[in-house]
């Protein structure tokens, strides 16, 4: 892990120190304060949409200031490249697999083409599980959420799960009912005329931080944005219409086209560069030989101002966390819940996307990464993570180390200095020991499972492991598999599957022995198959 040289940490404190040692650095007689946890989730943010990523046209102050001021996570992932199943994972510390939530809710219609029918899921997060909300409320904390829900709707909401509060009311869904911009159509978040959801939502979330100054709270400030409909706020797309005008005209293409992996004839980099000259693949929907196409350019002017107004969002509760007398004494998580749209959604396969259609289709490029949201690829689930601890996270520190966001959990719960509740099994590991500049926590891998078709592309419904440097692909229609070094190849365009038949191997038997272990639902073949591509 790497360092910076002019800070000192306090490793090795652990948390046999939180007793005795105050966050802001001093002795204290009596127990140390229970210190208040702010998770900031951003929906459908690409690993590189913020500056401090590698963004160059993305301008993100106050997430690059948190990076500053805190660690900067480089191999984090989602739980799954879509949304519901990610979050049930940062709630729970459970893999979806092990859940049985394992997609978006409500979930893909089936579609003749398929060969095998969508795994059954459960359309709730499972009231028997105990979430991070109701393990920090018995120690003591408030907890609100303000933002997206995705996690079932009435009586699955929200209160059912520990929340004492969620700002909208009556509203569960994973996008905002009405778009960004005011009537919002939301319960709870008042506004006016030519006001932009983003803002009026932190409003609220500014709110429940001064309510609850007096005791420990827990924010789980879970944003709309930067979720489709792609709508910035309108100074910001003017400023960002500016700034791309005046930028020198990008090189390569604005576009280029990905197949199925898992497909009978998908063609490789070279060749899809090629079949872009073709009449037949010009346009923008579900394309010959099971191809899409996937953004190439970070130039969206009103996808930019949905990210600038987010980022605006974190600056406004750092200030009032500063404001307020709290800053030391609060945990700050930033994390998203899966890559960035950069394949456009046909959940409905004959959706055509004209040119007039692509910024409200297509929302960024995930470059240097493969894929985008909906794929098992690193475009679909690695993403951007940075921690805040006061007094313990080095300032400005950066840990290469493979995580994920079932992590969270037990992490959150050791940091407050109560660990993981008895009774609640969690299949993450605590950060504490990274996040104070100690070792890696022992795991054998980490594992993805996706048992459904993507809106996002073509590709067979399948699952993937990480271990070291390596990752395994392997998909449920045809069984193939791709493997990939990552340290080498963060763009997994060198599949070494041919060449290395004992990693494979190796790779392939921990996926399947951890399939069977949490019961993962596998698809079943669709007795109405009726191949269309």
């Amino acid at each position: 892990m790497k360092k910076n040289k002019n800070s000192s940490l306090r490793s090795g404190l652990g948390m046999a120190g939180l007793a005795s040692l105050a966050l802001l650095g001093g002795c204290s007689e009596g127990p140390a304060e229970k210190p208040n946890v702010v998770f900031f989730l951003v929906d459908d943010l690409g690993w590189t949409d913020v500056g401090c990523f590698g963004s160059s046209f993305y301008e993100t102050p106050n997430i690059d200031r948190l990076a500053e001021e805190g660690m900067k996570f480089t191999n984090a992932y989602a739980a799954c490249h879509v949304s519901s199943p990610t979050r049930a994972s940062i709630l729970t510390g459970k893999y979806p697999a092990t859940l049985q939530l394992t997609d978006w809710l409500p979930g893909r219609r089936e579609f003749p083409f398929q060969k095998f029918l969508n795994a059954e899921k459960l359309q709730h997060l499972p009231y028997e599980e105990i979430t991070l909300a109701e393990a920090l409320k018995q120690e003591g904390y408030v907890t609100g959420i303000y933002g997206k829900w995705h996690l079932g709707e009435d009586p699955s909401k929200p209160e059912a799960h520990g929340f004492d509060v969620h700002i909208p009311q009556n509203w569960a869904k994973g996008w905002p009912n009405g778009g960004y911009h005011y009537p919002f159509k939301l319960d709870g978040i008042p506004g006016k005329k030519g006001d932009y959801l983003t803002d009026n939502l932190t409003d609220e979330a500014l709110k429940f931080i001064e309510e609850n100054r007096d005791q420990p709270f827990f924010l789980y400030f879970s944003h709309f944005a930067v979720h489709d409909p792609i709508q910035g706020r309108p100074d910001l797309v003017e400023k960002y219409r500016k700034k791309l005008e005046q930028m020198p005209p990008a090189e390569g293409p604005a576009f280029i086209l990905e197949g199925n992996p898992d497909g009978e004839n998908p063609p490789d980099a070279e060749e899809a560069l090629k079949l872009l000259e073709e009449e037949e693949y010009q346009g923008y929907s579900q394309l010959p030989r099971q191809t899409v196409k996937i953004k190439q350019r970070q130039d969206n002017v009103e996808f930019a101002g949905m990210v600038e107004s987010m980022d605006e969002s974190l600056g406004r509760v750092l200030n009032k966390l500063k404001e307020l007398g709290l800053e030391d004494n609060t945990i700050v998580v930033f994390f998203s819940d899966n890559g960035g749209m950069a394949a456009a959604n046909f959940g409905n396969p004959k959706r055509v996307v004209t040119e007039e259609m692509l910024d409200r289709a297509f929302s960024t490029a995930n470059l240097p990464l493969r894929g985008a949201k909906g794929w098992l690829y690193e475009g679909g689930i690695r993403v951007p993570m940075i921690v805040k601890w006061p007094g313990h996270t080095e300032k400005g520190s950066v840990c290469e180390e493979p995580v994920i966001s079932v992590d969270f959990f037990p992490t959150i719960m050791e940091m407050v200095g109560a660990g993981v509740p008895s009774g609640h099994e969690v299949e993450g590991v605590s950060l504490t020991s990274l996040l104070e500049g100690g070792e890696a926590p022992e795991r054998e891998a980490i594992y993805w499972h996706f048992p459904h078709y993507s809106n996002h592309g073509m590709q067979s419904p399948g699952g993937a492991i990480r271990k070291g440097d390596y990752k395994l692909l392997e998909y449920f229609e045809n069984n193939t598999v791709q493997l990939f070094n990552l340290k080498e190849d963060i763009g997994e365009q060198h599949d070494l599957s041919a060449t290395h038949p004992e990693k494979v191997e190796e790779l392939r038997n921990l996926l399947h022995a951890w399939r069977e272990k949490v019961n993962a639902s596998m698809p079943e073949p669709n007795p109405d198959f009726v191949p269309e591509f």
